[in-house]
């Protein structure tokens, strides 16, 4: 009686430890995923805009900057 008893408890500790260590380890792993990922695709910005517009010819004034930012937001 006594060494089953034990040995649900011992059970349930090791169930509890695993989940535990899972979750820790699954945070750590999606906030590494997540930074590489903010790394290497930056959210847009108006300077980015701004820089595209430059590139395709265009002086960008600020009320099209601003307009851009905002159909983009509107677009997620």
């Amino acid at each position: 009686m006594l060494l089953v008893n034990v040995a649900t408890w011992a059970l349930i500790l090791y169930l509890v430890g695993a989940l535990l260590v899972g979750g820790a380890l699954g945070f750590y792993l999606s906030q590494r995923y997540f930074k590489k990922y903010l790394r290497e695709n930056p959210p847009v910005n108006e300077n980015m805009i701004r820089a595209m517009m430059m590139q395709m010819g265009r002086k960008p004034s600020e009320k099209q900057v601003r307009q851009v930012m905002q159909s983009m937001q509107n677009a997620k």
